[in-house]
């Protein structure tokens, strides 16, 4: 190791999550030539599960940045590189600079294996690359003749001849052009890194047939679009010309385009649809309703407000809601469960962590409560509302929304009624609690006014059979119904 290169420190993008492979840099804290301490945050990103500020693990004065703000690296790549020891004067060498010579480089290790075998790097999600102590023979550039004419010359003199000027070629009517051969012979496999060939396998082209156009014959991103874009060409039937008609260009279309925002689909947006679209199609849902009259629950509420033991804390009917959901998982335990599909078993968990579904500019999170069960109601209040604030904040870790084992979606905050919420993956069940309103209702006989809202329980069918889970429906609404069976019942 030379001594520029113990100098100058790289940091990489960790794995801030549960086997992540990529985060996107939403904001730098710090900028070339500013003093960095161990342990201060350097910057923010974003990775599927939520927004996380990563500090840096040694001093030094900042030398490069190696991303900007808003771009997505995938983790293990260095993000930002520190010289440990500014005061030792100009250094003899810098460290890579830019993303295109990490590129470069990874494209040369690529063209030729080592002539020795030595341990290699592991890419996240694709393993080590199988080693070889062969190296590979370099194409030949098209058009280049097999020997220069200096090189012709002397073999024949080392062989005994003269060397006798070739004569020149015949002039020949140029050819038509055809279309470029791919670059990769058969039987061989195409240089390419490991996001290309998952490029190329998501939209379906085949790299051998994929012109290369970087370094050494090494197959880029570039070349993978304008291969699928030839491929969509290719794939459009041929119309005889007269039977076409000239159509006139839709009017207005610019206009329309220019009224039209498009958001890229990633972090936690990206996340979210992509659990939601494996539970919808992985776990049966079953969906059940119940109309309930809450207001005792809302007279509780007021009380619990005026009470000197809540003082402080944030009293609303959501709460109350989560307390009979943790009643009711009391009563019928195996609700609060998992599906394991690889060993075929149903796993009843003897905890509850409990998820509050929450709306945040970055989208749907799903932060929980740990050892809810345990909670008295002013622990479950206060946890609540440091949930609530943080998820608000973007502040949510990833630790904090794994493991979780029932939700609660509070609709009604937004005026709705009740809808089918998506159970989400790894749980058995999720309620939606929807507004509270004044309406007509049959009380001791006459009808009054009273405050009544609809809940929804959307539970997995494979472990949670229609018996159980309208049971427990059932409790959660009685408990709202009666809030005294939060102490006859827990």
């Amino acid at each position: 190791m030379t001594a520029n290169s113990q100098r100058f420190r790289e940091f990489k993008m960790p794995d801030v999550g549960e086997g992540l492979t990529e985060a996107e840099i939403l904001k730098w804290y710090v900028a070339v030539g500013d003093t960095v301490t161990d342990g201060q945050v350097v910057c923010e990103v974003e990775t599927a599960k939520a927004a996380v500020e990563l500090p840096i693990p040694f001093d030094g004065v900042v030398h490069e940045l190696r991303f900007g703000e808003g771009t997505t690296v995938d983790v293990g790549q260095v993000i930002i590189s520190v010289d440990t020891t500014p005061d030792a004067g100009p250094a003899e060498e810098a460290p890579a600079s830019t993303a295109a010579h990490a590129e470069q480089s990874a494209a040369e290790s690529l063209e030729a294996e080592p002539e020795q075998p030595r341990r290699q790097a592991v890419l996240v999600g694709y393993g080590a690359a199988p080693s070889s102590t062969k190296r590979r023979p370099r194409k030949a550039r098209p058009g280049a003749p097999a020997r220069p004419p200096v090189a012709a010359a002397v073999q024949a003199e080392l062989n005994g001849h003269a060397a006798v000027p070739a004569p020149a070629p015949a002039p020949v009517a140029p050819a038509p052009v055809a279309p470029a051969a791919p670059a990769v012979p058969a039987g061989s496999r195409p240089l390419a890194k490991p996001p290309v060939r998952k490029l190329a396998k998501d939209l379906g082209i085949d790299l051998t047939v994929v012109v290369p156009t970087g370094r050494d014959g090494v197959v880029t991103r570039e070349d993978v679009h304008a291969a699928a874009s030839a491929a969509t060409l290719a794939a459009t039937p041929e119309v005889p010309e007269q039977a076409v008609a000239p159509a006139p260009a839709p009017e207005g279309v610019a206009a329309l385009a220019a009224r039209e925002t498009r958001i890229p689909v990633k972090g936690v947006r990206k996340a979210t649809a992509q659990a939601m679209v494996a539970s919808a199609f992985t776990a049966p849902h079953v969906t059940e309703f119940v109309t309930v009259d809450v207001t005792r629950t809302m007279k509780l509420v007021q009380k619990l407000k005026d009470d000197p033991d809540m003082a402080g804390l944030r009293v609303n009917p959501l709460l109350l809601v989560a307390k009979a959901l943790l009643v009711a998982i009391r009563r019928n335990p195996d609700v609060n469960a998992a599906w394991d599909e690889e060993n075929q078993e149903i796993v009843r968990k003897d905890y509850v962590n409990l998820g509050i579904a929450a709306a945040t500019p970055r989208g749907l999170i799903v932060p929980n409560i740990k050892e809810a069960q345990a909670k008295t109601l002013p622990e479950l209040s206060r946890a609540l509302g440091e949930l609530v604030a943080t998820a608000r904040e973007g502040r949510t870790s990833p630790a904090e929304m794994s493991g979780g084992t029932v939700t609660i979606t509070n609709v009604g905050v937004f005026g709705v009624d009740t809808g089918t919420p998506i159970i989400n993956p790894g749980e058995s069940a999720i309620l939606a609690f929807g507004a509270i309103k004044l309406q007509p209702w049959v009380h001791k006989g006459k009808v009054k006014p009273r405050h009544v809202t609809t809940l929804a329980l959307s539970f997995d069918h494979r472990l949670v059979d229609g018996e159980l889970g309208s049971r427990f429906l059932a409790d959660i609404a009685g408990v709202l119904e009666n809030p005294q069976r939060l102490i006859t019942w827990g």
